[in-house]
């Protein structure tokens, strides 16, 4: 499989869904029955838009997560 050389933007787009994928992972990985926060913190979503709207990828999801798979599979 060929390694994807990324961009500085597409890097930061994908480093920034990470973090977004991390946030909503953390939010229902609390204990059963707990309470969980209803939406991502706007912080956070407003950075990974950004971020994707910068490397040109926003409204272009098969390329983003072709690019993830590459850089981080266990995503």
């Amino acid at each position: 499989m060929p390694t994807a050389v990324l961009t500085d933007r597409e890097r930061t787009a994908v480093q920034a869904y990470l973090r977004l994928l991390h946030t909503v992972r953390a939010a229902f990985d609390g204990p059963a029955g707990g309470e969980r926060p209803v939406v991502v913190p706007p912080v956070v979503l407003a950075e990974a838009e950004a971020a994707l709207a910068r490397a040109g990828l926003a409204g272009n999801e098969e390329r983003l997560f072709r690019l993830l798979r590459a850089w981080c599979p266990t995503a």
